[in-house]
């Protein structure tokens, strides 16, 4: 397809010489087809126009052989089909709904975001003030339109903002802005691009009332945002502390905060997922204690710990029973029936725990607890953190041996015992 540039054969007939391709004579060809618009009658579908008898003998039909055909229904189409284009493509902007209302209805925008539709329809070129008017009206509601009511249907829409921004406007002094914006810091949980947003909106509001100048805007918002971000290591990393001499653009410090957001929560979930499946469990360490004179005996029997307990308790009976016979020989008095069932229990006791165990003249200020654990029944932990194996029937003998301890206590501690020690 030939340029829609190329000058008509009509001008080149009338000048005597070639035309230059340029807007001026696509503009001379469209005022003289609009000026006899019956001459040309175009077909749809790309066939050829259909040309009147006067206009082929015209002297311009003598020069087809410089511009055929083809060539003008190109031009012509590419006329007629532009001017329906303008015409036809324009469509108003609407603006959305406002009322001023608190709480804002759902629906509905702040006044801030409506202004600044307003604005960008104030610098619509192809509608009159009239219309900008009547597009302003239609998109308020109760209570704001109320406001406006009283104006002219001619008002301007400076009139009608000027209504509007004394009602709903922000009236807060620059200075105070300024201040409020400084004092805006990072909430806890909140990442930095919500935060490095949320100073913008803080000092949109500055601008507007004057308490800084717009060339100093990304100067202070960096400098605010490496005052208020509690993310060192992100401001090390983007190394924005050397950048306030020179402080990028509000959409490049966001887009440096959500690339570096967004590769530290990928590294975050790929170590999650590598060190999930290779956690570590919970390992109890127990410590014992024993005499010396024991200490042979538990470490030769480590191995099996029911043994061992066996071994203490039955010389844990031996020390009892010789300090039973060494008290009876330096009391006269004849001893009651409590403390004679007393040694008889714990001659006669089978096994009773050496940690807890104690003589005679040592009485305990509480009962005994039961200090092992309810799966295993080893000492030193409890069953919520143990991995070992469950053993009922230690289980079950720790259990008979704390029911003993706590009979031996409660017969100590009667007030007819306390009368004998």
């Amino acid at each position: 397809m030939m340029n829609v540039c190329s000058p008509p054969c009509k001008l080149m007939i009338q000048t005597g010489e070639p035309a230059s391709p340029s807007l001026e004579t696509s503009e001379i060809a469209r005022q003289q087809l609009s000026e006899d618009p019956p001459q040309v009658g175009l077909i749809q579908g790309g066939a050829e126009p259909h040309l009147p008898v006067d206009f082929k003998k015209s002297p311009l039909s003598a020069a087809n052989s410089f511009n055929p055909p083809e060539i003008q229904k190109v031009i012509v189409e590419h006329i007629v089909k532009k001017d329906d284009l303008i015409a036809h493509s324009y469509s108003p902007m609407r603006l959305r709904s406002f009322s001023g209302r608190i709480p804002r209805p759902n629906g509905e925008t702040d006044y801030d975001t409506w202004r600044s539709h307003v604005e960008l329809l104030r610098k619509d070129p192809a509608m009159s003030e009239l219309q900008k008017s009547r597009k302003i009206f239609e998109s308020l509601l109760s209570p704001a339109a109320d406001i406006v009511n009283r104006l002219s249907p001619e008002a301007s829409p400076e009139t009608y903002l000027q209504l509007l921004d004394a009602a709903f406007g922000t009236v807060e002094d620059g200075e105070e802005l300024f201040a409020q914006f400084m004092n805006t810091l990072q909430d806890p949980g909140e990442k930095a691009s919500a935060y490095l947003c949320r100073l913008q909106d803080a000092l949109n509001l500055t601008l507007k009332r004057g308490g800084v100048d717009a060339e100093d805007a990304d100067k202070h918002i960096l400098k605010q945002f490496c005052r208020g971000c509690w993310d060192h290591t992100l401001l090390s990393d983007l190394n924005l502390e050397n950048k306030k001499s020179q402080p990028p653009t509000f959409s490049e410090l966001l887009l440096m905060l959500r690339t570096e957001e967004d590769r530290l929560a990928a590294k975050a979930t790929r170590m999650k997922k590598h060190l999930g499946s290779t956690r570590q469990r919970v390992v109890a360490h127990c410590q014992k204690t024993c005499t010396c004179s024991e200490l042979e005996t538990v470490t030769q029997s480590d191995s099996d710990p029911l043994t061992d307990l066996r071994k203490q308790v039955a010389s844990l009976q031996s020390q009892l029973t010789n300090l039973m016979a060494k008290k009876q020989k330096k009391s006269s008095k004849p001893k009651d029936k409590a403390e004679c069932d007393l040694r008889d229990t714990a001659m006669a006791t089978p096994s009773i725990n050496v940690t807890s165990a104690k003589p005679a003249n040592l009485r305990q200020s509480t009962q005994p607890k039961p200090w092992y654990c309810f799966k295993c029944g080893q000492d030193g932990h409890i069953s919520a953190s143990c991995s070992n194996d469950p053993d009922p029937t230690l289980v079950a003998d720790k259990r008979k041996q704390l029911i003993e301890k706590r009979r031996i206590w409660e017969m100590q501690n009667t007030p007819s015992a306390h009368q004998d020690f």
